[in-house]
Parts: structure tokens; C-alpha cells; sequence
């Protein structure tokens, strides 16, 4: 009999802390260390350089940089479901993106994964914080997805043998788009099923990224499908290369012989069963295989050098043994997206449990030998056809049932783009109820047309960057709160100039003038301008301490590191430059009838907002990552596993398109 039930998982925890309150104005340090370079670019498969070339990750924006994390690490409880039947126990932390903690094979006792026996984070996702361990969903792009650390809805469903089935599902806000991870134990089952599915509910096309990113113990020997891999060793580089042996004789398929980081991701010829394992010396161990859809498989190494054994120790506690990453994704390297059309979804099915190879085969020096007697081990424990029927029953029979009994609770985006767009989404509801303190501003702006100004001394709350919320803003009444908001839709969008415009018009009516100053100065030093900028880093920094001195007319009794922004917040931020947040005003742009309604007709004024030229287009994202807290030998030259977590460097922002530039000119 299968159940699914809420537990609670005690492990000495770092604080996660909050979010950094700035917008992720800046490209993230370490941007680029999964980019290739002209020579490399141009050698690669056609196929294969359109998906490195879709859509590279222009910002981070609207998400935030979660480097408010400690290292002190205390006794936690933490928030469980717990899936299991007669032969597997699956526990999932719902809070902390869905992460699979734990895969207990119960017969032999095993732990399939690599469970951490801590939680601490470090700057590893795109947006800061992630932790190590378990079986991780990364969406979004190139790296470690923004929800490592963020609650995802959580609910059961009917399986589609009738037993009980999770679902976890979200709003992914870098790319807009909502995607569910359905997790179920057919009864007496080996194996973990976990359907996945992706949904562009929008009309225009979506890049998508996938990867599901596995730990395992290294001590193994990890296993494919291919005789060649692309390997990425961090330096700009992609080559094809034979697997398992390296061209310097060494075999790779063990990670301990690797001394430094490095992907390969494993070329599976074209009918070829989807399949990846990581087995120990008596050829037990893990194996995860797919449908078709999810083609890609790679194996990731930290490396037995100073930096990866340095960074093995800095995720965990001391004398825990080491792992690596087997994984599993879309396209056939993670330096790839693919294009999800306008109303189309990608759905897939994985499976994850035990295998029992013959050692002698599986470890082995003939490749091709060792390779065939896992195929034949999988064949009879999970045949591929059961694979595909089980996915077909998943998709037509339960992945669009409504959910049952809620056990967890996500965010509130998608709550609010399902307000705005009027989104079907069968299966994965996001219900109005869920719109919290972050989303209710944004809610007041779609009904009434303003955004309401943040209370006095306040700074604004969180930002949207999408076209719709731009527009919006665009023709709301002028504060400066609101010219914050815009400037940072159209500094997204890649029209800095006009965001400078924005945030300069708010700064002439602001009473708290730190956040605007803040975004400025961020400006100054991207178009080059580093004493301007140092000069209003000063004067945010001066406003910002004169919040708090006796006798300043500011209704505020918030210090730096307290509630000024709605929570406990970090008085600077973690690249060294102090933190900022708007004031507010109720006075209308030029052309308005009052600062709560919009003249019919653009004025002159706001035309010339939106049109003006802009500045040349360029890669912006956060304030930097918490470098306070990753150790400063961790990772040597040309080895960095922060370079794998972050997006390609290069990509750059459209200008405005021609025909809303020539819309506004009109």
C-alpha cells in the first residue's frame, strides 16, 4: 500500500535568511563560465548552437538575490511529505524547491542518493542561495534554478493506478512559466515515478531549460548509454571527447579521477533508451531512466583538487564523504535551451530506483560490455515499454487532475499572472487566496490602474519586469515609487536610458531618496562612469543612515538591518555597496488629471519617456553573490563550480521594437 503523509526532518540548519531587497540590476559574478568561445561556438553542430544561442538569461529580474544566508548552523525542523510503500521511502522538502532529500530502497537498507546531513547554503543558484544533496528540478536557465530555496504548492492527487500521487507545481518567474513535478509509488514498486510538465500558456514562444540534477555518492562508477560526451571544463571550451577514457588515458566514468571540475555530457545516439546509473563496487546502485523527451544525461565532478574538496567540505560537515551530480535534461548540453511555442507544453516521465548489475561486467574495461549488462539489468527490472505506458496513463488519466488535500503552500505569482492573463491551467491551480504582501500592490495596479505607494519611509516591494506589467506602469500616475518600478521594467527590457529617465524623475519628488540613488549609481558604474557613481553609492548611503537620526521629519523608526522593508534586512549589501529603497509621492507625471487617473491621451512628456533613444543594450542581473560567504580559496583558476551555476555571459537586450517606438511617437 502506498501513502503519502507530512513528516518533519530535524537536521543542524544555516539560516537561510532574507532576500537581498536590491534589484538585480548587475550580471552575477561568475556570468559566462558555462559560455564557449567564438572559435568553439562556430565549430559546434548547428542544432546545437541555436539552443546556446536562445535566449541567453538577460537579468535576473524580476527574481531576488537570496544572499541573506548564515553559517551557524543549529538543530531546525524542517517541513517533510513522505512517499512510500512496501519497498521505497521518498522523502521531499516541499519548502526548499521540491528537493528530493532522501530515496530508501527498504529491502537492502540503502540510501540511493547523496543525502546531506546539513542544511547550508551557498552561492551556487543563479540567485544565491542552494544547497547540496537529494534530486533537485532545475528550471528556468543555465545553472541552479531560483527556486532552490523557495517553497513550491504542494498536494496529492489520484495516481493513475489509483494510489495516492504528490504534486508540487509553481509560477517560474524568470521565464514566466508554470511547470508541476508529479511524484507516485505504484504499488510494491522499485521505482519512483515522477512525471514533469512544462506550459507555455502565453502566445509568443518560450526558451526552456530542464535539468533534474541527482546526487550521488562518488565513490561509484557512473554509466551511459554513449561512447562520446561534450565536455565543458569551465575555460570556454566544448569538445566532443570518447567516454570513458580521456585522451591521457585516464577513465572519467569514475569521478575520483577527475582533480578538477568538469561536465560531460553524454552523446546518447538517436533511438537510444534514456538511461544514466552511478554504481558502487558490488554493481549496486542507482539508475534513472526516461521517456524520450528528456534526452540529455551528464555526469558533473568537483574534482579531487584543493578547490572542489574545499567546496565538498564547505556544503556539509566534516567527514561526510563526497558526491557527484548524474543528471538529466531537454536538450543534449546545458548550455542549451530549447523553444517552447505559444501554447504547447513539454512533458516527460523519469523513473529513479535500485539496480543489481554484475560487477564484473558493469565495472569493468570494456566499455561496451559494462554498458550492455546495465541495459539488460534495467530491461528486466523497468522494461521501456512499461516506461512509456506508464507516462501515457500519467498524462491522459492524472496530470490534469485537480489537486485533493493541499499540504504546502507556494508563492503568490502565480496566482497574479493567472489574474492577469486569464491562464487555464488545469491540474495546477493557483488560487487568488494566495496573493500575499509581495503580489498586492501588483494586484491594486491591474484593478485600478496605480500602484499604491509603499507606506511612508518604505521602501517599494518586490518588482515585475514583463511587458504587460511595463505597459501598466507606463500609464499609471507618476511617484516615485512608481518611476522606481518602471525603471527597472525598462532597464529589463534593455532600454537603460530611459530607465535612467525614470528613476531620475522620481528622485526629484522623493522624501527617502536611497533606492533611486542606489539604481542610479548601478547605472553610472555600467555605462562607465565610476566617480559619478561612487558619488550617489555616497549620497544613498547618507540618505540611507539619516533615516534613522532624531529629529529628521521621516515617519520611520526602521534601522539598517531592520523593518524598513517589511522584514529583517541586512544593512549592506553583500558586494559592499549599502542598501537603498523608494520613497513616494502623489503628484501625477505631466499630462495626468491627478494621481489617480490617467489622462485618455499620452501627453507629450510621457511620450517622450517612453521613445527616447535608448542606451546600447547590454547583460545585466544582480548585486553580486554572497561572496562573504563562500571561502576564498574554494575553487583555483579555470575549476569553478560557481561559473557552472551561472548564466552565459554575452547576451544582450533588444532595443525597443520599431513598432512600439514608432506607436509612441505618433
Amino acid at each position: 500500500m502506498t501513502t503519502v503523509r507530512r513528516a518533519v526532518l530535524t537536521l543542524p540548519a544555516a539560516p537561510l535568511g532574507p532576500d537581498n531587497p536590491l534589484p538585480a540590476l548587475r550580471p552575477p559574478a561568475g556570468a559566462g563560465g558555462h559560455a564557449v568561445d567564438a572559435t568553439t561556438f562556430a565549430e559546434l553542430p548547428r542544432d546545437m548552437a541555436r539552443g546556446i544561442g536562445r535566449a541567453p538569461l538577460r537579468s535576473l529580474l524580476p527574481v531576488p538575490v537570496r544572499d541573506g544566508y548564515g553559517r551557524e548552523r543549529t538543530p531546525t525542523d524542517l517541513d517533510t511529505i513522505v512517499i512510500e510503500n512496501d519497498r521505497l521511502r521518498v522523502t521531499v522538502l516541499p519548502g526548499l524547491g521540491g528537493r528530493v532529500h532522501s530515496l530508501h530502497h527498504k529491502p537492502t537498507g540503502r540510501e540511493l542518493l547523496y543525502r546531506n546531513p546539513v542544511f547550508q547554503p551557498a552561492a551556487f543558484a543563479l540567485n544565491g542561495a542552494w544547497f547540496s544533496g537529494g534530486v533537485e528540478w532545475n528550471i528556468g536557465a543555465t545553472g541552479h534554478t531560483t527556486l532552490s530555496c523557495a517553497p513550491l504548492h504542494a498536494a496529492t492527487v489520484r495516481a493513475p493506478d489509483g494510489g495516492p500521487m504528490l504534486r508540487l507545481w509553481e509560477w517560474e518567474r524568470l521565464r514566466d512559466l508554470p511547470f508541476q513535478v508529479d511524484l507516485w509509488l505504484p504499488e510494491d514498486s522499485d521505482f519512483l515515478y515522477v512525471g514533469v510538465r512544462i506550459r507555455n500558456p502565453h502566445e509568443r514562444p518560450a526558451p526552456v531549460y530542464w535539468w533534474s540534477n541527482i546526487a550521488v555518492p562518488e565513490d561509484r562508477r557512473v554509466l551511459a548509454p554513449a561512447d562520446a560526451a561534450w565536455h565543458h571544463g569551465y575555460e570556454r571550451g566544448l569538445r566532443r571527447v570518447p567516454v570513458p577514457t580521456s585522451e591521457d588515458g585516464t577513465d572519467r566514468s569514475y569521478p575520483r579521477n577527475s582533480s578538477h571540475a568538469a561536465d560531460w555530457f553524454y552523446d546518447l545516439p538517436e533511438g537510444q533508451r534514456r538511461w544514466i546509473a552511478a554504481l558502487d563496487g558490488d554493481g549496486t546502485g542507482l539508475v534513472q531512466t526516461s521517456t524520450d523527451p528528456l534526452r540529455g544525461r551528464k555526469l558533473f565532478v568537483w574534482g579531487t583538487g584543493r578547490g572542489g574538496r574545499r567546496w565538498q567540505e564547505w556544503l556539509t560537515e566534516p567527514g561526510t564523504p563526497g558526491y557527484a551530480e548524474i543528471q538529466a535534461g531537454l536538450a543534449r548540453t546545458q548550455l542549451e535551451h530549447l523553444e517552447l511555442a505559444g501554447g504547447a507544453e513539454f512533458s516527460w516521465l523519469e523513473a529513479y530506483g535500485p539496480l543489481a548489475a554484475d560487477p564484473a561486467a558493469v565495472l569493468g574495461e570494456d566499455w561496451a560490455a559494462a554498458r550492455a549488462d546495465v541495459e539488460r539489468t534495467l530491461a528486466v527490472a523497468l522494461p521501456r515499454a512499461a516506461v512509456d505506458t506508464a507516462y501515457i496513463a500519467w498524462r491522459e488519466g492524472a496530470a490534469d487532475t485537480a489537486p485533493d488535500e493541499v499540504l504546502a503552500t507556494g508563492s503568490g505569482w502565480g496566482a497574479l499572472e493567472v489574474l492577469r492573463g486569464g491562464h487555464e491551467l488545469p491540474g495546477t491551480p493557483f488560487p487568488e487566496s494566495t496573493i500575499g504582501p509581495d503580489q498586492e500592490p501588483w494586484r491594486e495596479l491591474l484593478r485600478t490602474g496605480v500602484l499604491p505607494p509603499p507606506a511612508e519611509g518604505s521602501a517599494p516591494g518586490a518588482p515585475l519586469v514583463a511587458a504587460p506589467w511595463r505597459d501598466m506602469l507606463e500609464t499609471a500616475p507618476a511617484d516615485p515609487s512608481t518611476e522606481y518600478h518602471l525603471g527597472i521594467a525598462q532597464w529589463h527590457a534593455g532600454d537603460r536610458a530611459q530607465a535612467v529617465r525614470s528613476w531620475e524623475r522620481g528622485l526629484k519628488e522623493a522624501t527617502v531618496r536611497w533606492p533611486l540613488l542606489y539604481c542610479l549609481a548601478v547605472a553610472d558604474r555600467e555605462d562607465g562612469h565610476p566617480d559619478r557613481a561612487a558619488e550617489r553609492f555616497t549620497e544613498a548611503f547618507t540618505d540611507h543612515e539619516g533615516q534613522d537620526r532624531p529629529g529628521q521629519d521621516r515617519q520611520t523608526e526602521a534601522r539598517p538591518g531592520h523593518d524598513r522593508w517589511g522584514e529583517n534586512r541586512p544593512g549592506q549589501d553583500r558586494s559592499g555597496e549599502n542598501r537603498p529603497g523608494p520613497g513616494r509621492s502623489g503628484q501625477a507625471r505631466p499630462g495626468q488629471d491627478g494621481p489617480g487617473e490617467p489622462s485618455p491621451t499620452p501627453s507629450p512628456a510621457r511620450r517622450s519617456r517612453r521613445c527616447s533613444p535608448s542606451a546600447a543594450p547590454g547583460a545585466h542581473g544582480p548585486c553580486g553573490p554572497a561572496s562573504r560567504n563562500r571561502p576564498a580559496d574554494a575553487v583555483p583558476s579555470g575549476c569553478s563550480k560557481r561559473g557552472c551555476c551561472s548564466p552565459r555571459a554575452g547576451g544582450t537586450r533588444p532595443a525597443p521594437s520599431s513598432t512600439r517606438a514608432s506607436r509612441s511617437r505618433t
